[in-house]
């Protein structure tokens, strides 16, 4: 298959990589300096290569800020019948630009970045397929997926932004607070220094990002199921009350189970 990937950062080099040995890749990017390692791969930098190449798909791996202006961008250059897809962790007016664009197309959404996975083994990772994606452009990446061994879950692009806010709003505004009222360890212990870790890389990530995946429509739920838990372990600990502090670890641990 002929297939285009739009930006040459860290996730569109990581698909390049993972296709080009198995089909024809052409990784494109305005930025020529960012092309400079791309392996067994044309480079593009003008759109009008990519009507030359005459893709019959194409992954958007630009910045979540960019996503749709990548793809109006290249639109015009697009033979009839070209999958588009994303792998965007936010999908917000997505939806309502596939239903305009006039191709078909396949999102998904790769739960591993590079800050954090050990991209030569992604056994532990997970992976979402939308489920109004065009059956086979679901094929295609459900086959990908596989290869690299990530576990698969099909849902549609509400269940999608309902998990998102879960899965990521929780653990991002909880680091936040973390670093919010941090401040420098002399002799930090081992579980500081873990969080301490996780923040920096949460902190490493694009501004815009983070900012998106914390504005989802679901999160404010989600915060505040974290305050009302810090008002409930504050209440423990201002009372000095052991009962209640094992109760509370009990359930916990529960929860982690």
């Amino acid at each position: 298959m002929k297939i285009v990937i739009l930006g040459a950062g860290k996730m569109g080099s990581f698909f390049a990589d993972v296709l080009c040995l198995e089909h024809e890749v052409a990784l494109f990017d305005t930025d020529p300096k960012r092309l400079r390692f791309a392996f067994n791969t044309l480079r593009m930098t003008k759109v009008e290569e990519i009507k030359a190449f005459e893709p019959e798909l194409v992954i958007n791996a630009a910045t979540v800020k960019y996503t749709i202006q990548a793809f109006e961008m290249v639109l015009p250059y697009l033979p009839k019948g070209c999958i588009i897809s994303d792998i965007a962790s936010v999908k917000t007016g997505l939806p309502e630009f596939y239903r305009q664009a006039g191709h078909p197309f396949v999102s998904t959404h790769p739960m591993f970045g590079p800050t954090f996975a050990n991209l030569s083994d992604l056994s532990t990772q997970n992976t979402i397929i939308i489920s109004e994606s065009d059956y086979l452009g679901k094929i295609f990446f459900k086959d990908l997926y596989r290869k690299l061994r990530l576990r698969i879950f099909e849902y549609s692009f509400q269940e999608h932004d309902e998990t998102i806010a879960y899965s990521l709003s929780i653990p991002f505004a909880s680091t936040l607070v973390f670093a919010s009222v941090m401040k420098h360890q002399e002799a930090p212990g081992t579980t500081f220094k873990k969080h301490m870790d996780i923040a920096l890389g949460l902190l490493s990530e694009d501004d815009y990002l983070l900012t998106e995946i914390l504005f989802n429509p679901h999160t404010p739920e989600q915060v505040q199921h974290i305050q009302e838990q810090l008002r409930e372990l504050l209440d423990i600990i201002e009372r000095k009350d052991s009962d209640g502090m094992k109760a509370y670890l009990t359930k916990v641990r529960n929860n982690l189970k």
